[in-house]
């Protein structure tokens, strides 16, 4: 059975998978005897011969057994993945490496043969940990650290497992052969910390890098004509003005504040040094191992390898973060797995009575977006909708956290999702888990929960909305085009022009901003059972951190994710042992089908983007958001959505 899934899906022997059973057919019969063998599943008819190949001419099945279990063994000029004396049956250390990205749900970069996935889920590390914390053969655990690219409130849920991890009583150590704020927020929270010989500690303090659009808008002759309600709405700022108002300086600057007492606080509670040195420490921001050791930042300067003998006086082995057996029954688990990539079988989901934990990452925009791929980086109004009644109908769930990293987008798209989530409420709880983001629409759809949850320097707020439009008129008479809109009606052309707004058609477009930021506010001071006028003072577009939210009524606790399922599962009456269902789904082959396509830059911005990236990447990114959001506003004229600076 393994042998034809693995024909079917990787092409070998094509026309020999015409002559065995439909795959579904074949499911159904495996799946019927699965109790009672599955073994026998997961090999084939065990009556039959090992060599049995099903009739394709080889041990296609021994074949790939013997792959499976070598192509992960080092090779012979590589490091050893565990010690001599290692046995798993008996106490030893895990060693783990953990560096890049930390995101929310894996997303994925297609190309001609598929998609690959980027950066680790938050989740499967804390998860992975927290498993470490609980398993007996387990004394001691070893992260080997390199670069994480992750956001402060991130840094405080992974450091939670991490001190979790501390409490069973497992030894935690940890190498890094540099590490900048980030990466150092997170190895403080490790018992022991080793630097290797020429490594450097940069805790140079919370940094914010407003970037602005206008000079390159004007270069290629487009102009952004945006109007805002609130004082504080500065989502277009970027594209309007050559350098932050007074307004989002404020809101940055109160940004900082909170990140650098975050970062204070941490270093001098973990490393047993005063707040003052601490600030001391941060002034200096660069140091050398050596400097570092004599700082107290770290306890040791030595190679890993000499770092990881003189700690594990243990047998050790390396692990990853998905752990991979080669029992009978993950055998069988990894074609159930190969089946569902297929579509030949539903999502996974528990049985019984369970928590759903339903993901909402990236800009809110109008339609289907990219289905379910599309989910994992963006929130689709039809898309996300379609799961909020979905989840509400399967009496099953008993309550839903639904986790928010989100600016906001469109003000429409918003209101259709947090119709959805007030129809869900009312049906069973629902908590919010605000991640590094949850503003303007990501607080929108957020407002209605029964719960809401958010860490100290979550970004939240920004009740308020923009529109806007692209003007590139003069960028087409660069390629030698000359418009003439002509119609009937004395606001006919307000849309199609590609000139700016005249001053009448702007108090046109005020009017309607001001309609729908005043249901906006008043669907918070619905779901915050706050009064409006009191709502109103909050809005005006204004980012809090969730330290202040939380005193200003804007969310109900101070708390991760494992806080919010905690909350869900006791008004779900759901006990903590059942397993959750998560959306977005593990991705199908239909779905990657459908994520297919390529977006193209108009007005001769691509080369210089390019360019941009070509100096500096990550600036380079950046740049490109922002065109993003500059282009959304040709099908989207009202949005509730903020532009904020990644803080590092």
């Amino acid at each position: 059975m393994l042998a034809r899934l693995v024909c079917c899906v990787f092409g070998v022997a094509l026309t020999a998978c015409s002559n065995h059973p439909s795959l579904l057919d074949d499911l159904d019969h495996q799946k019927a005897k699965a109790a009672n063998d599955p073994w026998a599943v997961a090999t084939g008819d065990p009556s039959k011969s090992d060599d049995d190949d099903g009739g394709m001419g080889f041990d296609l099945k021994g074949m790939l057994q013997k792959i499976g279990e070598t192509i992960d063994k080092p090779g012979p000029y590589e490091a050893p993945e565990k010690s001599a004396d290692f046995d798993e049956t008996k106490p030893h250390w895990a060693v783990l490496d953990v560096g890049g990205g930390i995101v929310e749900r894996e997303a994925y970069s297609f190309s001609l043969f598929g998609g690959a996935k980027r950066g680790t889920e938050l989740r499967k590390l804390v998860e992975r940990l927290r498993g470490l914390a609980t398993d007996d053969d387990i004394t001691g655990v070893m992260l080997r650290m390199s670069s994480l690219e992750i956001s402060l409130p991130d840094v405080i849920e992974l450091r939670a497992a991490m001190h979790d991890l501390r409490a069973a009583k497992k030894h935690l150590a940890c190498h890094v052969e540099e590490a900048s704020n980030a990466t150092y927020l997170v190895l403080a929270a490790c018992e022991r910390i080793g630097i290797a010989p020429l490594g450097q500690v940069a805790i140079t303090g919370p940094a914010a890098m407003p970037i602005h659009l206008k000079g390159l808008l004007d270069r290629v002759g487009v102009q952004a004509d945006f109007i805002h309600v609130g004082a504080y709405k500065g989502a277009a700022e970027p594209l309007t003005r050559d350098a932050p108002s007074p307004e989002m300086q404020e809101t940055i600057n109160a940004i900082l504040d909170r990140h650098y007492d975050t970062m204070v606080d941490v270093i001098g509670k973990e490393r047993g040094i005063d707040a003052a040195t601490v600030k001391g420490l941060i002034d200096t921001a660069l140091f050398a191992s050596e400097a570092a050791k004599s700082a107290k930042l770290v306890d040791d300067v030595v190679s890993f390898e000499d770092f990881r003998a003189a700690q594990v006086k243990a047998p050790w082995t390396e692990i990853e973060l998905d752990e991979q057996k080669l029992g009978k029954g993950d055998q069988l688990s990894t074609m159930m797995k190969i089946a569902r990539f297929l579509g030949a079988m539903p999502p996974e989901k528990p049985a019984g009575d369970h928590v759903a934990v339903i993901y909402a990452l990236g800009n809110i925009v109008d339609g289907d977006g990219s289905g379910v791929l599309g989910a994992r980086q963006e929130i689709a109004s039809h898309t996300l909708v379609s799961a909020l009644r979905a989840i509400a109908a399967d009496d099953s769930v008993k309550a839903v956290v639904l986790r928010i990293d989100s600016g906001g987008g469109s003000a429409q798209a918003s209101e259709l999702i947090w119709q959805a989530v007030r129809d869900l409420r009312a049906k069973k709880p629902v908590v919010v888990s605000m991640s590094d983001v949850a503003a303007s629409g990501g607080y929108y759809i957020a407002s209605g929960a029964t719960k809401i949850f958010a860490l100290d320097d979550t970004l939240t707020g920004s009740i308020g909305v923009v529109g806007g439009k692209i003007a590139p008129g003069p960028a087409l008479a660069k390629l030698g085009v000359t418009t003439f809109p002509m119609g009937r009606g004395k606001r006919a052309t307000i849309m199609a022009s590609f000139q700016p707004w005249t001053a009448e058609e702007k108090a046109v477009i005020q009017k309607s901003m001001e309609e729908v930021y005043g249901v906006f506010v008043g669907r918070v001071a619905d779901g915050r059972k706050q009064p409006l006028d009191k709502v109103k003072q909050l809005a005006q577009g204004r980012v809090w951190t969730g330290a202040k939210a939380k005193e200003l009524g804007l969310v109900d606790e101070i708390g991760g994710l494992d806080a919010a399922l905690a909350e869900a599962r006791k008004l779900g009456k759901v006990d903590a042992t059942v397993a959750l269902e998560v959306y977005p789904p593990s991705p199908t082959l239909r779905d990657f089908v459908q994520g297919f396509g390529e977006v193209q830059t108009p007005f001769g911005l691509r080369s210089e983007l390019a360019a941009i990236s070509a100096i500096h990447p990550q600036l380079g990114d950046a740049a490109a958001r922002l065109v993003d959001l500059v282009l959304s506003f040709q099908h989207t004229q009202i949005q509730a959505v903020a532009v904020l600076p990644v803080v590092r």
